[in-house]
């Protein structure tokens, strides 16, 4: 006789009826799994439908019905997410994540909403302690996000230097570079995969999505979605009974960035090549192969700023070459002209400030022509993938990273 029929032989009756209903109850839990998946899906496809509220409400009800499910418990956190409720989305994303360490999309989305809801340095940890499961463009970004630019700048730059990286490393490798303020650097990546005018706009928004009014925001534009003051979950979707989620107001005013991890001194550098010193900061190359593929290239030597030289005046029209949001990134705007247009290597570079609402920027261009001579090298420059326009003078002096300290401009 086994052991099973001993114990079934010595069971008291009681516990002979226990298990009847024990066994109902697992054919009932097994219902509700089964109709907990039924309501996942509608609310998976609400989500891409971009329907947050169905989405949430669907999703609740699929966590109710299988509380122990962490694919389902991701799956409300996304759709909190959607609904700008990040509080209540690193709740139920922090069950998901300890229910499936190994989900590293549920991983990313708690990173996210650690962020949101300004736990900058909770978020790195979190980054750390999944980096195995996060995919490297994402977590490259996301580091960024959470105070640590320059790291998330060395990591990508590896990563974007690896056979098949991807345009969404390179972009996602420009914004960490803008985070960290190496506008110039930023851009020369960004144009890789973007046309010029493009890349104008991308920066534009980047120089907008730099300086969150909220912890929010950055995460918010991100998702395309607005925080919202966020409500108290349901207690039947926890994990266990925990204390009560507490509404969140969304800051509307101006609130402390993300702590950079490095400073200024620390800040490592991008260096292409082997260890070495070098005249100047090495630019990163964009190099394309016959099949069109972009990649980031290795430098091997050094960069040697020239000096330009100083051209005669002969007319009082300007080639304007852009508007830009420092005099660092109109320099090395500057330096990318005269790679792709040889004559403007013997033109002198102008500048002017102007302010443009509540912004300022710097105003690059080429002076001394005519009308007619400005608007042909204007429709060359174009010719080999410039941008430009023809205008008349308008306060242009000589570009400020050429001028001496306390130099005095003769006028004309």
């Amino acid at each position: 006789m086994t052991m099973r029929t001993l114990m079934n032989l010595t069971l008291p009756a009681a516990m002979l009826a226990g298990g009847t209903v024990a066994v109902a109850s697992a054919r009932d839990a097994a219902v509700d799994v089964r109709a907990a998946m039924s309501v996942a899906n509608k609310a998976t496809r609400a989500l891409g439908k971009r329907d947050a509220l169905k989405a949430v409400a669907l999703a609740e009800e699929a966590v109710r019905l299988a509380p122990d499910d962490a694919g389902h418990r991701a799956l409300l956190g996304q759709s909190y997410l959607q609904a700008g409720r990040f509080a209540s989305a690193r709740a139920v994303l922090e069950e998901a994540v300890a229910l499936d360490p190994r989900a590293g999309r549920a991983a990313l989305s708690l990173v996210l909403a650690q962020i949101a809801t300004g736990d900058w340095a909770v978020a790195r940890r979190t980054l750390d302690a999944h980096a195995a499961v996060i995919p490297d463009t994402d977590r490259g970004l996301a580091m960024a996000l959470a105070g640590d630019p320059s790291g998330a700048v060395a990591f990508l730059t590896q990563v974007a230097r690896q056979p098949g990286a991807t345009p969404k490393t390179r972009q996602n490798l420009a914004l960490s570079l803008a985070l960290a303020g190496q506008w110039g650097m930023a851009k020369a990546v960004a144009e890789a995969d973007l046309s010029p005018g493009d890349v104008d706009a991308r920066m534009m928004q980047w120089a907008a999505f730099a300086q969150p009014r909220a912890a929010s925001d950055q995460v918010a534009h991100l998702l395309g979605v607005t925080a919202v003051a966020d409500e108290v979950r349901p207690v039947a979707v926890a994990l266990s009974a925990p204390a009560p989620v507490v509404a969140q107001v969304v800051a509307t005013e101006p609130v402390t960035p993300p702590p950079v991890v490095a400073t200024v001194a620390d800040r490592p550098k991008i260096v292409f090549a082997d260890r070495r010193e070098v005249a100047q900061p090495l630019p990163v190359a964009i190099v394309r192969s016959e099949s069109g593929a972009a990649r980031v290239a290795r430098q091997t030597s050094p960069v040697i700023a020239k000096r330009p030289v100083v051209t005669a005046v002969t007319g009082s029209y300007h080639v304007q070459l852009g508007a830009f949001q420092s005099v660092g990134v109109a320099r090395d705007a500057w330096g990318r002209a005269t790679r792709r247009f040889a004559p403007f290597q013997g033109r002198t570079p102008m500048g002017a400030r102007f302010q443009s609402g509540t912004q300022a920027f710097y105003r690059l261009s080429v002076g001394g022509f005519t009308h007619a001579d400005a608007a042909a090298t204007c429709r060359r420059y174009k010719a080999v993938g410039g941008e430009c326009f023809v205008r008349a003078g308008a306060g242009d002096q000589l570009a400020q990273w050429l001028r001496r300290p306390g130099a005095q401009l003769a006028s004309r």
